[in-house]
């Protein structure tokens, strides 16, 4: 046993408490950061074992260099149509995203999510996957719906919760949910989504189907439990899924470090389950298309499940309840060392020689005219602003779609209460 003594003359134990390298007032410090050349990074075989490649957790798949050029292993070679589209979703996003902030200041929704930056991450991902393959997103991953052709009216519907929301107001503005387009429920509970995709995946491989699924977290929530279950289910049953870490640097006002981000990549997470791990710029639409379909190509030949970190960074608020300037560099965005995504594909195309500054600005104000209409459409069903009038038509709905069948209790207080608001307005 040691002596009180011996103790009081060691060394006082201490934690170490993460902080980010720049605060309010400081200018912004990427500096820390390693960027590998465009093309350097290998391109394995979808067989690979995942041992062969853990060098792929720690670097930077990267397919477009400074100049906008498509260079190595890891360049999909898209033809310039699908370029066009990946272009035209990705600005879509971005123009719905102003529109609905700014609805939001005006008081027609009460909270919106926007994905400013991160664009590449859902709708680049869209496109490698299959239209049938089953998403189970976090709520900055809207680009899913719009390269899969969603309707952009019900979309506005969901954040109003209208008369015309398909989810009958019961889900938080963003929180869109459809089985048709391939888009499982959002859940406000961080983390669920990883063990509900493996199991879905499971489910896929158990009856013999061809689907496989795709999720997506951020990395603050990769610290929850949820995370860290996902992936043994998914490692020691080969599960066809994949698994996206989308490490846009800050978890609301914390930043990655809390989660464990300056240990290690939140790539490399997957070596100790025993699955790949790819670290993904996610500002290369490119990088993030080549890295999906490698995955999924891996997940359909019965190769397991895949691990992606997309490499990214929140350009605006967690939220319209949050200032980020309250917690980091004011613009931090705009010094963000990987682009603006949007940019990016626009200046490979026009080096192809099949773009150009006209025809992208024709297609903004094409993009602007179709969100504004949209908007009209849907306001047309109520905001907001006017839910006071919509709701009591709608209250009744509570009841509804809780059992397959209504039990006869719910239906007696169903009734009970339509004859209450009945008499309330005569």
């Amino acid at each position: 046993m040691i002596s009180k003594t011996e103790r009081r003359n060691r060394p006082a134990l201490s934690l170490h408490v993460p902080e980010p390298n720049a605060r309010p007032g400081d200018a912004p410090d990427f500096s820390d950061i390693v960027i590998p050349a465009a093309g350097s990074v290998a391109r394995p075989d979808v067989s690979v074992a995942a041992s062969e490649i853990r060098g792929h957790a720690y670097t930077l798949v990267r397919v477009l260099d400074d100049a906008g050029k498509a260079v190595g292993p890891w360049d999909p070679k898209l033809d310039p149509d699908t370029l066009r589209k990946m272009l035209r979703d990705m600005a879509i996003v971005r123009t719905f995203d102003d529109r609905m902030y700014r609805a939001q200041r005006q008081g027609k929704t009460s909270f919106y999510m926007k994905s400013t930056g991160e664009e590449a991450v859902a709708v680049a991902a869209a496109h490698a996957l299959d239209r049938d393959d089953m998403c189970f997103p976090t709520y900055r991953q809207q680009g899913l719906l719009v390269s899969r052709g969603y309707p952009l009216t019900q979309m506005m519907c969901q954040i109003y919760s209208n008369k015309a929301d398909k989810l009958k107001g019961r889900q938080l503005p963003i929180m869109y949910s459809d089985r048709a387009h391939g888009f499982f429920s959002i859940s406000g509970n961080l983390g669920t989504q990883y063990p509900q995709a493996v199991g879905w995946a499971m489910a896929s491989a158990i009856k013999g189907d061809s689907r496989i699924a795709a999720a997506w977290i951020g990395d603050g929530a990769t610290a929850e439990g949820d995370f860290h279950n996902a992936l043994t289910f998914a490692g020691v049953y080969r599960a066809p899924v994949i698994l996206n870490i989308v490490n846009n640097q800050w978890a609301i006002s914390s930043f990655s470090g809390i989660a464990g981000g300056d240990l290690t990549t939140f790539a490399a997470r997957a070596i100790g389950y025993g699955l790949p791990g790819l670290r993904v710029d996610g500002n290369d639409p490119l990088a993030v298309y080549a890295a999906t379909q490698w995955a999924a190509d891996r997940a359909r030949s019965n190769q397991g499940p895949t691990v992606i970190e997309m490499f990214t960074y929140r350009v605006e608020g967690h939220s319209t309840s949050d200032d980020p300037a309250a917690y980091r560099p004011r613009d931090s965005g705009k010094a963000w060392p990987l682009g603006d995504p949007i940019a990016r594909l626009k200046d490979h195309l026009v080096g192809l020689g099949e773009w150009d500054e006209a025809r992208h600005q024709q297609m903004l104000e094409e993009v602007d005219a179709e969100v504004r209409a949209a908007q009209k459409e849907a306001e047309k069903q109520g905001t907001l602003v006017s839910a006071s009038t919509d709701f009591p038509q709608a209250v009744t709905t509570m009841f509804e779609d809780v059992f397959e069948e209504m039990p006869w209790h719910l239906k007696e207080q169903q009734a009970q209460m339509v004859a209450e608001l009945e008499a309330s307005r005569s």
